[in-house]
């Protein structure tokens, strides 16, 4: 729910562009804040350059936000969605790693949780805080991951 609102809000932000103007700043104070800031000295030509200063900026730190919002959600939410990357998740198993095994769940030191959902294995092997790669499928939502050096791969689906 958290990832559809922020979501929400993110395609609203992209969408409403300059929309989001500014109010001409002598209309947000009172004649008394205007006057006491200096900015009754103003020509109109100085004035409006001001707004105009004040809604760029108002457009780019909007848009920063935009972005660094989008990066967070997909940097975080990434292995419940696939957001168009191939890019493998790359982080190391908390403690240790025996072998996979249907429905044994696995906790990477980046506080993300999976849960084998395939019947892969990968016996004999015992490693401590291996470092994992978890890749998304071409197609669909789903993952495989790795562990180590070994190219067994098996079907993994986040948890938390």
């Amino acid at each position: 729910m958290k990832l559809l609102r922020a979501s929400l809000a993110l395609a609203l932000l992209f969408a409403c562009g300059g929309a989001f103007a500014q109010a001409a700043v002598e209309t947000q104070m009172t004649p008394e804040e205007f006057k006491a800031a200096g900015l009754d000295k103003l020509s109109p030509q100085e004035l409006a350059n001001l707004n105009a200063w004040l809604n760029h900026t108002l457009e780019t730190e909007t848009t920063k936000a935009a972005v660094e919002t989008k990066k967070k959600i997909e940097d975080e939410d990434r292995g419940f969605f696939h957001f168009n990357s191939d890019e493998p998740i790359v982080g190391h198993l908390v403690g240790e790693f025996r072998s996979f095994a249907k429905g044994r769940h696995y906790t990477l030191d980046n506080g993300q949780e999976w849960v084998q959902i395939d019947d892969a294995e990968l016996s004999g092997v015992r490693l401590t805080n291996p470092e994992v790669r978890i890749k998304p499928a071409m197609v669909g939502n789903s993952w495989y991951m790795s562990v180590g050096k070994y190219h067994s791969q098996a079907q993994v689906k986040r948890v938390k």
